[in-house]
């Protein structure tokens, strides 16, 4: 797993005084950041590439379930016309949490949750992209796409320089549970127009900054079997900046 025995034909080559050929564009040569070994930079570049492999299938299977329900008006009508069970598909990623936590080690019995987990927050996006202009989407998925890109990029080449963002965890935590306690209050005391912008703008900066979190987190922290979390954050990250990107467009167009 991981090429833990090209590894250790490499270093023994090194070793025993064998010129040993790096291929920078395979992703092995290029430190992801200083200090980091030879074999530990071959394992972690893999480690990254399973990660993102399995953030395209999340995204893909998204983009299929929400251009399924844009285009065929029965699943969106049946979960407009029924909000018990939009509810229950905005709650259960909250519940499939603890097994996803508990199961990220367990293949295939992980995949399988994380399928699920992906599909439960799917729909309610879907229904929230199948009732706002095509146009408006369009724009949205655009938008995140190369915020998503850009910051990634940004990460990775920081990273190689040497700088860290482990300090942004507890600015990013503190600043998301203010923007959870506002949403909430925003059920009793509605915001008009303008804050409504305001907090959009500010959620999608929050958002932005655990993207570049978590990507660091990505290329130094996570551990090889925490694939599976790695991927679901950086999932999560994606969604929340696309469906902030979303309403701050909507709510500019209206």
């Amino acid at each position: 797993m991981f090429g833990y025995e090209s590894v250790r034909n490499k270093e023994g080559d090194s070793k025993y005084g064998g010129g040993v050929e790096v291929d920078l564009e395979g992703g092995e040569g290029a430190a992801l950041y200083p200090g980091l070994s030879h074999g530990e930079n071959i394992l972690r570049w893999a480690f990254i590439r399973k990660v993102y492999g399995i953030l395209t299938a999340q995204i893909l299977l998204t983009t299929v379930v929400s251009a399924a329900t844009f285009f065929y008006s029965p699943i969106n009508d049946l979960l407009r016309g029924n909000s018990g069970l939009l509810l229950l598909f905005c709650i259960l990623p909250f519940v499939l949490l603890w097994p996803l936590h508990m199961y990220h080690q367990k293949h295939p019995v992980n995949l399988i949750i994380l399928g699920l987990f992906t599909v439960s927050l799917s729909l309610p996006v879907a229904v929230s992209c199948a009732n706002t202009d095509g146009r408006i989407v369009l724009e949205a998925l655009i938008l995140t796409s190369a915020v998503v890109c850009g910051l990634t990029g940004y990460t990775f080449w920081a990273s190689k320089k040497g700088k860290d963002f482990s300090f942004l965890g507890p600015i990013l935590f503190t600043s998301l549970f203010v923007l959870i306690l506002t949403s909430f209050m925003q059920m009793f005391f509605p915001l008009g127009p303008t804050s409504v912008a305001v907090y959009g703008g500010i959620s999608a900066v929050v958002f932005c900054g655990y993207i570049v979190y978590d990507t660091d987190n990505l290329i130094k922290r996570f551990t090889y079997d925490d694939y599976i979390l790695a991927s679901a954050t950086l999932y999560l990250d994606i969604l929340n900046l696309f469906i902030t990107i979303l309403r701050v467009l909507r709510q500019a167009d209206s």
